[in-house]
């Protein structure tokens, strides 16, 4: 509640500071404002006692005997500050990159993690948490994965192309292809340190996209290894007919 600063009945009479707060008309044929101090108190109490509200320390100027409520206010427009906001979509890893095999597991993970951002909105200080809800990837043959949960991992070098992990793609033609994943972040805002809130929406952001080539292999028996000769068919150089 507002308070009427230096009530004539109050104990502020007795502030040495007391009338020095001036609140003329904000424009021409306006009424002036009323120096108040800001209160607060639980709302299931009956009867409570007040204590100043410390975001806002002193006196100051009321204008509107209905102020704004602030709180609703802020949740009104939670959603599109939230939206807004610079969340880092992490990135996209392949394994094996940036070469991997035809009919082979190539395992897709992302490292998209929570973040943590403070703002000022309605000159209150607001809190927010973005947190992955969930992926979409796109492997840019035509198909996706997703929405799922699972964010990936990494995996040893020796598991790559043995191990199918739940974000594991197989491409099925050779050829270079652009992939990406879409994380999708939830919400939630406190104000001036109070309890976190579920914002009702969420922010969908895709990484840049990553090329992924994708080879064949070709098999045959050969008689030297290519340190013995490195002309020797399938080596690094080698001649091909």
């Amino acid at each position: 509640m507002a308070d009427v600063h230096c009530r004539a009945d109050g104990p502020d009479t007795k502030d040495p500071g007391c009338d020095a707060l001036e609140c003329p008309a904000a424009a021409v044929g306006a009424e002036a404002g009323t120096p108040v101090i800001w209160k607060e108190a639980p709302k299931a109490i009956t009867n409570p006692g007040w204590t100043d509200w410390i975001p806002v320390s002193g006196p100051t100027c009321l204008y509107d005997p209905e102020p704004e409520n602030v709180l609703d206010n802020i949740a009104a427009r939670i959603l599109t500050d939230f939206q807004q906001l610079p969340v880092n979509p992490g990135t996209l890893e392949a394994q094996p990159f940036p070469h991997t095999l035809k009919g082979g597991p190539t395992n897709f993970y992302t490292t998209a993690g929570e973040q943590t951002f403070n703002v000022t909105i309605l000159g209150q200080t607001v809190h927010l948490t973005a947190t992955p809800a969930s992926f979409t990837y796109t492997f840019g043959d035509g198909t996706t994965l997703g929405p799922t949960p699972a964010a990936g991992y990494s995996i040893p070098e020796t598991e790559w192309l043995t191990n199918d992990t739940r974000t594991s793609h197989s491409y099925t033609e050779t050829g270079n292809y652009q992939a990406t994943v879409t994380t999708n972040f939830a919400g939630t805002y406190s104000v001036n340190n109070g309890p976190p809130l579920p914002i009702n929406g969420t922010l969908d952001i895709t990484t840049p996209a990553k090329t992924i080539h994708v080879w064949k292999t070709e098999k045959a028996l050969v008689a030297d290894t290519c340190q013995e000769n490195p002309n020797s068919w399938g080596c690094p150089g080698a001649e091909t007919g």
